[in-house]
């Protein structure tokens, strides 16, 4: 069995963790579909693809298999997760009831400093929607929900939020080839009810904005079928 090619040797730079820099490189091309729902992946060959011992390899497929990207099997193959649209949709309810509570906290306590930041992100995520890149409008979007939670206090939500979204945010990847726009729209009247401090707005425009998901997930599964997995219709 050949190593995946999407994977890249690391650099040999002084970094405090090793485990997180293997975690970090596979987490990204799992999310991004370089290495895709079915993959097999192996310790042995993905160190030695990645320059590294076994050891950090093995933490981060741990890691990874909790977060609901990787499966492993003892005595068997790992393999890259298929996608569960069950997951999906739970992520979903999860994100929601936080994010929401999020927002309208976030009208309260928020600064015109924080406001001025959170403006940053967006702005550059216009950029990305301009330059039709999915890459960094997702990196984007992740930060702009990431600094709310922060800028409110809120940081645990985000940790929650975190370890519950691996199933959703591959497809979320996948919807940026048809709905970057849309979504860069909600983020903007998120942003304008949170700097006007309408808590009703703000939370009602969440809600929008993580409920897309639903119809997201029909036509990408439609398109990509073989990355899900075999559930009962949600």
């Amino acid at each position: 069995m050949s190593v995946p090619s999407p994977l890249r040797a690391l650099e040999p730079l002084n970094r405090p963790s090793v485990a997180d820099t293997v975690f970090d490189e596979l987490h990204s091309q799992i999310l991004l579909l370089e290495l895709p729902p079915g993959t097999k992946m192996s310790e042995a060959e993905v160190a030695k693809a990645l320059g590294v011992s076994r050891q950090p390899v093995r933490d981060a497929f741990y890691r990874l298999s909790k977060l609901g990207f990787l499966s492993i099997r003892p005595q068997r193959s790992t393999m890259v997760s298929q996608i569960s649209s069950i997951g999906v949709l739970q992520a979903r309810f999860v994100r929601n009831a936080l994010e929401a509570e999020t927002v309208r906290i976030a009208c309260r306590v928020l600064t015109e400093d924080d406001h001025a930041a959170l403006d940053v992100i967006l702005e550059k995520q216009r950029q990305a929607v301009e330059d039709k890149d999915p890459v960094s409008f997702h990196g984007f979007d992740d930060q702009f929900h990431k600094e709310i939670c922060e800028r409110a206090g809120l940081s645990f939500a985000w940790d929650i939020i975190r370890e519950n979204k691996a199933h959703m945010d591959r497809v979320r990847f996948l919807s940026l080839s048809f709905a970057s726009q849309d979504a860069f729209n909600d983020h903007l009247k998120v942003m304008e009810a949170i700097r006007a401090r309408d808590e009703d707005k703000a939370m009602h425009h969440m809600r929008i904005h993580l409920s897309r998901i639903k119809e997201q997930i029909v036509r990408i599964r439609a398109d990509h079928l073989r990355y899900f997995a075999d559930e009962p219709d949600t």
